[in-house]
């Protein structure tokens, strides 16, 4: 769909529950709403590696629902893809299109280690299955499974194949994927920690973690890059750092939603078997955010500046 341009910053968003296991549609509403104040370019609802697996079906499809009636119109809303099987997740990608999603994230087959040829064959069934547009997601790092550059050649005639989230760890994978295939895929960093030297690379987005606590100054930092004013993003950047940390730890869930409650749009609740943080480790985590925050830096009105390319003609 032509709002999805897979460009600028996208939330993968968390999911607040309340004490008893129940989602918290309140506590979402408000860190939506900072959202879309802070100036995101669009949501992805159920993320993997956050609490998908522990979403069922038709709790995802409430929350779509629910965002798309506390969102503008055209406002893109993208459903995360990580099922067992090929039938499952055609029905998932299948009954979001109905419910008013407006593109897909698509990981290879989950659990199963599928080899390359199973593995294009998914996307391939589930791209034609639907007319969504559908960003691939690439972490061999955590599911193991390397989506490569010839894969991606192979998955060139699917139009609605349009983007990628660059999860590999390799900075070097942005410059590849442009130097084989131009502008053919969109490329979103996936890594928090590898965002400003991916959107220096020439990656066309942000697929961020810690945004759910601190939407302005990931925004500030996208827009910044992409006007050409690297030392102001730098600075924000180097601040942020160890706070962007916590997003590449198996308990970036408890992390994250610490420091959104922190900047009072989360709360801590996670479902079993997630547990709350604490001890040292709550402790620690907690002087990684107090820090922060002791330290915030004072933003430019990032909301207003031009894209390089237009600054450029001005």
């Amino acid at each position: 769909m032509a709002n999805v341009t897979w460009k600028g910053v996208y939330p993968a968003l968390l999911t607040p529950f309340k004490q008893d296991d129940a989602v918290d549609f309140e506590v979402y509403q408000k860190n939506l709403q900072a959202q879309l104040d802070a100036g995101v370019d669009g949501i992805i609802l159920g993320g993997s590696l956050g609490e998908a697996s522990s979403l069922s079906n038709e709790e995802k499809r409430h929350l779509l629902l629910y965002s798309k009636e506390h969102i503008p119109q055209d406002f893109p809303v993208i459903i995360n893809i990580a099922e067992q099987t090929t039938k499952a997740a055609i029905q998932l990608a299948q009954d979001s299109e109905k419910n008013g999603a407006d593109g897909l994230m698509l990981l290879p087959p989950m659990r199963y280690y599928a080899d390359s040829k199973e593995t294009l064959e998914y996307f391939k069934a589930i791209a034609s299955s639907t007319s969504l547009p559908i960003m691939i997601y690439n972490n061999p790092v955590d599911y193991k499974i390397h989506v490569t550059l010839d894969m991606f050649e192979a998955m060139l005639p699917y139009k609605n194949i349009q983007a990628v989230k660059e999860s590999t760890r390799d900075i070097s994978n942005v410059t590849r994927m442009i130097n084989r295939f131009g502008d053919r895929f969109h490329i979103l960093c996936g890594v928090d920690t590898l965002a400003m030297e991916s959107l220096c690379m020439g990656a066309h987005g942000w697929v961020a973690g810690l945004v759910d606590a601190f939407p302005q100054e990931t925004v500030a930092i996208y827009r910044l890059v992409k006007a050409g004013m690297i030392d102001e993003a730098l600075k924000i950047y180097r601040w942020f750092l160890p706070l962007l940390e916590l997003d590449i730890h198996p308990k970036l869930v408890q992390y994250i939603k610490l420091a959104a409650t922190h900047t009072g749009i989360g709360s801590t609740h996670v479902r079993a078997p997630r547990l709350p943080l604490e001890g040292e480790e709550l402790k620690r985590v907690t002087t990684i955010i107090e820090t922060a925050l002791a330290n915030r830096p004072e933003l430019p009105d990032y909301l207003n500046l031009k894209h390089k390319k237009d600054a450029t003609r001005a």
